[in-house]
């Protein structure tokens, strides 16, 4: 039996401040300064990104895992590395 379908992911976008995803119909911005795992990355690295759960994106050539959560409200989880 299948697993639950989850909406798909996709990148919109990608500048030198950081780069846009589209969540259904959401677009959400994830600046390199506040999200450094992905500042050196290329564009594939970038743009290979999965959707697991509703909540949940995963980027496995970079192995980051994010909550949409704390997309949408960085300043909610101040655990950010240093890059």
């Amino acid at each position: 039996m299948p697993g639950i379908t989850t909406s798909a992911v996709e990148v919109t976008n990608i500048s030198r401040y950081g780069f846009w995803v589209l969540l259904d119909e959401e677009e959400l911005l994830l600046s390199f300064e506040q999200f450094p795992w992905f500042k050196q990355a290329t564009v594939g690295q970038i743009t290979h990104v999965e959707r697991p759960a509703p909540d949940h994106l995963y980027w496995p050539s970079l192995d980051v895992d994010l909550s949409v959560a704390s997309i949408r409200r960085p300043d909610d989880f101040p655990l950010v590395s240093r890059g």
